[in-house]
């Protein structure tokens, strides 16, 4: 570009009063950028967000030591398969100015890898310790609540990942109530932010899950959610934590030690409630088959019990009896038999005692016309034992008589 006559030559001859237009230094500049030759430079990818349908893409080149970026773009067909963020990279590059912005950029001609990033380097040997040390062992997964009673949510302010949990929950399970905390979710302060809001809700009786939430981004904007201490944090926390951060390629650490992974906010949504119309079909699923099983075990009952009506004995209940009631009525006979006869024998016995008894009684002697002397003291057996005048008591086969001896007459033995 030929500069007016009445303008400075060069950039040293400007002054206040005779400045160059803006677009005049664009136009040097540019100028300057295109003479430069094409080279090669060493970074670390980041912000790369592949559009296989588009002609060019876009990512950024970040230096290795110095937090030092510049943007790149390359045609698609120069991007290699296994080209991601994180990765270490030489390129070879030519620089571009763009005089509509003013903003400087490098034409990727070419891409070798270098090995992976200082990034994921540092991410993976981290990763590596804490799973040494237990953390994301499957034992100490705690399982999701079917319906909390509140779901604790951090997340960024005015984001979209906290309308898609709170949205997409709530039209699954209308009754879902959440405990908002808004914290940073990028930058150097995020971590001690998140572990806050954490703490906050892990000692929140009524909240029975947590959800840890952003809308993906590049690997430096997630690095907090590999920070160690906010990894320790959700490991020793008692409240299930849903690790919600949305990035596919580049997992974050939190991911790991979360008791459950969603790939999104709305996946999360879909993990922490179930879905009432779902729910509900599963009931009157659950109903029906519950009212079939019992129908059909009435019909059953009442086949069986219509088939044990219908035999013989329940129909005519006397017939167990009958083969009961001839056997008493013969037992009855015997018995009766037996009793008679007995009485019979007993009787005749009996007669025979009697007379026997009346034949040895003192009674009959006194019916054949004997009589029974008695003294006061005892019965006279002999003569010699009254005297003459003596009043003695003579008992006979009825009543009794008092007589007097007159005389006593003793007989000799023999």
């Amino acid at each position: 570009m030929t500069i007016p006559p009445d303008l400075p030559q060069l950039a040293g001859q400007t002054t206040a009063e005779r400045p160059w237009p803006l677009r005049l230094l664009c136009v040097k500049i540019k100028e300057y950028v295109d003479r430069m030759s094409a080279m090669w430079v060493e970074g670390e990818v980041l912000q790369y967000n592949p559009r296989p349908s588009y002609r060019v893409q876009f990512f950024t080149l970040r230096d290795l030591e110095e937090k030092v970026s510049m943007s790149c773009k390359a045609f698609t067909g120069v991007i290699p398969p296994d080209f991601a963020e994180g990765a270490r990279v030489i390129l070879r590059v030519k620089p571009d100015f763009w005089q509509g912005n003013g903003s400087l950029s490098l034409h990727v001609a070419e891409i070798r890898f270098a090995g992976i990033g200082d990034i994921l380097a540092r991410l993976e040997e981290l990763r590596r310790k804490l799973a040494a040390e237990g953390l994301f062992a499957s034992e100490r997964k705690k399982p999701l609540p079917f319906v909390p009673r509140k779901i604790g949510l951090i997340c960024g302010a005015n984001a979209k990942a906290e309308r898609d949990v709170v949205v997409n929950a709530q039209a699954r399970w209308p009754g879902a109530q959440f405990e908002i905390r808004h914290t940073r979710v990028q930058g150097p302060q995020c971590p001690g932010e998140v572990m806050a809001a954490l703490a906050e809700l892990d000692g929140s009786p009524d909240v029975d899950v947590i959800v840890i939430t952003r809308g993906g981004g590049s690997v430096e904007d997630l690095l907090p959610f590999s920070d160690e201490q906010l990894v320790r944090a959700a490991a020793a926390a008692t409240t299930p934590i849903v690790s919600a951060i949305g990035h596919e390629s580049d997992r974050p650490i939190l991911d790991d030690v979360a008791d459950v992974r969603a790939s999104t906010p709305t996946d999360a949504a879909k993990l922490i409630v179930p879905e009432v119309a779902e729910e509900a079909a599963r009931i009157k699923e659950a109903l029906t088959r519950g009212r079939r099983a019992v129908d059909a075990r009435l019909s059953r009952v009442t086949d069986d019990l219509d088939s044990i009506r219908s035999r013989p004995v329940l129909a005519n209940p006397e017939v167990l009896l009958m083969p009961h009631a001839e056997a008493l009525e013969r037992a009855r006979a015997r018995l009766t038999e037996l009793a008679t006869r007995t009485v019979e024998t007993s009787a005749s016995e009996l007669d025979s005692l009697l007379r026997q008894l009346r034949s040895l009684s003192p009674q009959a002697v006194l019916e054949r016309g004997y009589a029974v002397l008695r003294t006061p003291e005892n019965v006279v057996r002999s003569a010699a034992e009254l005297t003459t005048g003596q009043r003695v008591e003579a008992l006979l086969a009825r009543g009794r008589a008092g007589l007097e001896v007159i005389a006593v007459k003793e007989e000799a033995d023999g």
